[in-house]
């Protein structure tokens, strides 16, 4: 579950350019990712929310390996945005990656290879006061 919200966090930012999730819940049934949009004319339509499920999907059938590494913050800068990092983290991060498609400071629980994680389908999506939320979760297997 938690692997599928790194990729869905990354497809946003490429196809909507927005940030990563600023908020997340990720649970067994259903999940949601909260992000900020202060246009709202540049929220994703039904279309585009159908080709934002698709490109999940395909990442997850493409067998990344997902694997993480413990670098400097200094090294991890070079290669991800640590904005969002307590002032008082340690020295050391975990970095995330899915294969070449997404890098992100994390402290979660992953598969080790995105074929393990399911069908990411899309529940529902709201707006309201400049936040876009995506209800989503994942079934079985592709």
């Amino acid at each position: 579950m938690h692997t599928a919200e790194h990729i869905l966090n990354q497809a946003m930012c490429r196809n909507f350019g927005s940030d990563r999730a600023f908020n997340a819940h990720i649970e067994a049934k259903k999940s949601k990712c909260d992000y900020h949009f202060n246009d709202s004319s540049k929220i994703p339509t039904t279309e585009a929310l159908i080709v934002l499920e698709a490109e999940v999907n395909d990442i997850i059938s493409r067998n990344l390996e997902v694997t993480s590494r413990i670098v400097t913050r200094e090294e991890a800068a070079k290669v991800a945005d640590l904005s969002r990092l307590p002032k008082d983290a340690s020295e050391m991060v975990r970095l995330v990656f899915v294969g070449d498609y997404d890098v992100c400071p994390c402290i979660g629980t992953h598969v080790s290879n995105t074929k393990e994680i399911g069908k990411f389908r899309i529940i529902s999506t709201d707006f309201n006061d400049g936040v876009f939320r995506i209800r989503w979760k994942v079934e079985g297997k592709i």
